[in-house]
């Protein structure tokens, strides 16, 4: 089965609008209705906004705690700015409930990566795929940082 980088594929069709990275879903979505036709894996955060729901079979949204999200993002040098757009996104649950949303709850699966190598990860997603998993408890990071406090600690980029 192929695999495609939403990403990649924005960059490839020269649909990246600005510096900053942003992409015209609304032509990536045209493009993608023609340009993929075979099953594939397909990865990206665009993906709610790529595909409408009769292409998809299964969504796999990759989750973690955003308190261990950080230190990923900081390890790989990620602009400040960029790790705490990342965990806000991550806190709020923004790709995953565009996903359920868009491709619906039995379509839509979530994997908590937290403590998970990235072998791990990739064999929790390929089960979804292959449908060897069950759909599991939506994840809620919001109830960990339920305070002034942790929210501050969590984004700040000092911390």
């Amino acid at each position: 089965m192929k695999c495609f980088s939403l990403n990649e594929l924005a960059r490839s069709y020269g649909l990246v609008e600005s510096p900053d990275g942003r992409v015209s879903t609304q032509m990536l979505r045209k493009r993608l209705a023609v340009a993929i036709d075979e099953p594939a894996v397909i990865h990206g955060h665009l993906f709610p906004h790529a595909f409408d729901k009769h292409y998809v079979e299964r969504v796999v949204v990759l989750r973690c705690d955003p308190t261990v999200l950080k230190g990923r993002l900081r390890a790989r040098g990620y602009p400040s700015r960029q790790v705490v757009d990342n965990l806000e996104a991550e806190l709020i649950g923004l790709v995953s409930s565009e996903a359920f949303e868009a491709f619906g709850p039995t379509a839509t699966f979530e994997v908590d990566t937290t403590h998970s190598t990235p072998v791990e990860a990739a064999s929790s997603a390929l089960k979804v795929i292959e449908g060897d998993a069950e759909p599991a408890p939506r994840i809620d990071w919001m109830a960990n940082y339920d305070s002034g406090r942790k929210l501050r600690s969590l984004l700040s980029v000092a911390g």
